[in-house]
């Protein structure tokens, strides 16, 4: 691994994890503002390594920062399957569709997986302090759309660093 990509996921990870802390709680539940951090760190960073480490430290600094009962370890495992899943599809997704709409649709989609897991996998795990779908409502779908939001902003700033500092990316940045 690269040590500008290690810094670019640092950052992005740092970034995600401030927004993370910051976002109120609602009902037991977080919109989860680090996903955006991590998903663009896998668009910048297309490699499997990088992936696997952004997923891992996205989901130990969520663990960190939740403010769900016991939800520590359902943050990691989310966190995980999710990049890896996020992942495929960016590299299916990014062959047939422009750049920017490919982040906002994967964005959405990667929130939607991100939640379910979670939920699920709390559910599984230590309980969850209401009912799946009232949980769902309030934490998953205001995340879906404030991650997408972040994304549409947060993309073309980082598509132009790339683009203006040359730093050599596979993603879809340079396409």
């Amino acid at each position: 691994m690269k040590t500008k990509n290690l810094v670019i996921l640092a950052l992005l990870a740092g970034i995600g994890v401030v927004l993370h802390s910051v976002m109120p709680n609602f009902l037991g539940i977080k919109p989860d503002m680090m996903l955006a951090m991590m998903f663009l760190g896998i668009i910048l960073v297309p490699e499997g390594k990088s992936v696997m480490l952004m997923g891992i430290v996205t989901g130990v600094l969520s663990a960190l920062t939740t403010g769900f009962p016991n939800g520590q370890i359902p943050n990691i495992i989310d966190k995980i399957v999710t990049s890896l899943i996020f992942f495929g599809l960016f590299l299916v997704l990014r062959k047939f569709v422009k750049p920017i709409v490919c982040a906002a649709i994967l964005t959405a989609v990667g929130t939607l997986i991100s939640g379910t897991v979670f939920l699920g996998s709390a559910l599984l795990l230590v309980g969850l302090p209401g009912p799946f779908a009232a949980l769902f409502s309030v934490g998953v779908l205001p995340a879906i759309a404030l991650n997408t939001v972040i994304m549409i902003i947060l993309f073309p700033v980082a598509q132009s660093i790339f683009k203006r500092s040359k730093i050599s990316s596979t993603s879809v940045i340079q396409k």
